[in-house]
């Protein structure tokens, strides 16, 4: 035995479908998404402005990255 643990398997990757039913995720006024510059009333869970498919765009960008580094061994 070498003593090493098995490596788990990645995260799975999201379904692409954020709930934003939530009334946190609107504001009464406009701004520019975080992401693509156009006005948005929608909120991320971070309170910053960003459209629904911008930020559901990022997030899966963001998994992808992360799946990418545990298989090449960087996580």
């Amino acid at each position: 035995m070498t003593g090493r643990r098995p490596r788990r398997a990645p995260p799975a990757p999201p379904t692409g479908v954020l709930d934003w039913s939530d009334r946190r995720h609107w504001a009464r006024t406009q701004a520019p998404c975080r992401y693509c510059r156009a006005a948005t009333f929608l909120r991320d869970d971070d309170g910053l402005p960003a459209d629904k498919v911008c930020a559901e765009t990022a997030l899966a960008q963001r998994a992808a990255r992360t799946a990418a580094a545990y298989q090449n061994g960087q996580l």
